[in-house]
């Protein structure tokens, strides 16, 4: 499946401690973005 690039505005703090979190478990933000949108829209994958 083809990505695509988009642009968020997210509030500065919260964005640096998701990245944190994410570095810790060694996950990738933009990964976790597709789970929640996934999971939003019943999405199997």
């Amino acid at each position: 499946m083809p990505s695509r690039n988009v642009t968020l505005s997210v509030d500065s703090d919260l964005y640096d401690k998701y990245k944190e979190h994410c570095k810790k478990k060694g996950l990738l933000i933009s990964r976790q973005f597709e789970i929640m949108i996934e999971e939003q829209l019943g999405v199997e994958t």
